[in-house]
């Protein structure tokens, strides 16, 4: 079923704000995101603080999406919102603001996936010559999730692998705070690491060679908390650099174990990465590299859509939409909501 006007799109499962309008033929029409300042102070997401910075924004950034996109609530052809994983609080205002249009205009809604959203932005016409095709390996880095995933398709994700404890953007945050970078400290570290030795501190690379392509990232936190406190002179683009290089190397190793996994199974040879974290330069290096020595092709979403955005989120409903698959109004938000349930 193709959509019969432009799908809006709407975000808001932590604290990012967005929307986005797409075509029918997924060609971005307007985009706007919103990332709430309200949370530095706390050195990190306060949920009920987020939730109510969406309600506060929500409906002035879709009427500016609408208006710069030059269509009318009614002229639309479904409206797609995040409806999980993620903090409840902003899943119920986002997917309620987007269900309210729906209803009030007579148009189908669909409860995206935010992971799948991630999955399937590399799809989107125009970011890969000719476009991804069904099936590709996932890498998947985000300040909540990390994982490798086989995407068969719409709907279909096998998971070959994830964090056994924290998530590689958490990792980030929380070895940012430990150096006084503030909050979201992924961005800082990396800029401050690019003058740093990333040979000074040798730190752990949890997990490397082992089978499988499970992460960990738990024991790396603790090692830089211990260098700092063992070393309290350590110079911090030192610590920074030390710690993003071992992050990367990290990632390399899994993601050169789930391309085997994935080769033993499927002809095709694409590797993906996305999600927030896939906006670091080093990690994309060292991606690359690993995937040139499996003969795949690494491809990732430009920068801006790397993080939480409204335009993955509106292309996911047009695949889905694409597949006729809507959804009631009375589907229910949830903080977890697998990959993997999908097909379901």
């Amino acid at each position: 079923m193709q959509p019969d006007g432009p799908v809006l799109g709407i975000e808001t499962s932590c604290d990012e704000t967005a929307s986005a309008l797409l075509a029918a033929d997924g060609q971005v029409l307007a985009e706007a995101v919103l990332s709430q300042q309200d949370h530095a102070p706390y050195g990190g997401v306060v949920p009920e603080i987020a939730a109510r910075a969406h309600l506060d924004h929500l409906p002035r950034l879709v009427a500016d999406v609408l208006a710069r996109g030059g269509a009318s609530p009614a002229a639309l052809g479904a409206v797609a919102a995040t409806a999980g994983p993620g903090l409840i609080g902003g899943l119920l205002v986002g997917s309620g603001f987007a269900k309210g249009l729906a209803l009030a205009h007579g148009l189908p809604f669909v409860a995206v996936n935010h992971l799948e959203a991630h999955a399937l932005t590399v799809r989107l016409p125009g970011l890969v010559p000719g476009g991804v095709d069904f099936p590709y390996l996932l890498l998947l880095v985000s300040g909540g999730h990390c994982q490798c995933v086989s995407v068969e398709g719409v709907g279909r994700h096998l998971r070959l692998g994830g964090t056994i404890d924290d998530a590689a953007g958490e990792a980030f945050d929380k070895a940012a705070k430990l150096l006084g970078l503030g909050w979201p400290g992924g961005p800082a570290l990396e800029r401050l690491a690019a003058a740093g030795d990333p040979h000074r501190h040798p730190l752990p690379r949890p997990l490397l060679g082992r089978p499988g392509c499970d992460f960990s990232f738990s024991g790396l936190k603790t090692a830089v908390a211990h260098l700092l406190a063992r070393e309290p002179a350590a110079r911090p683009a030192d610590v920074a650099a030390a710690f993003q290089a071992a992050v990367a190397a990290v990632m390399a190793d899994r993601a050169d174990h789930a391309m085997r996994m994935f080769a033993a199974t499927h002809a095709a040879r694409t590797l993906v990465v996305a999600g927030g974290v896939a906006a670091n330069a080093a990690l994309r290096a060292a991606l690359a590299g690993a995937a040139a020595r499996h003969g795949f092709t690494l491809h990732a979403p430009p920068l801006r859509l790397c993080g939480d955005n409204a335009v993955m989120v509106a292309w996911c409903g047009i695949e889905r939409l694409r597949r006729g698959l809507t959804d009631p109004l009375d589907h229910a938000p949830r903080p977890r909501w697998p990959l993997e349930s999908l097909a379901a």
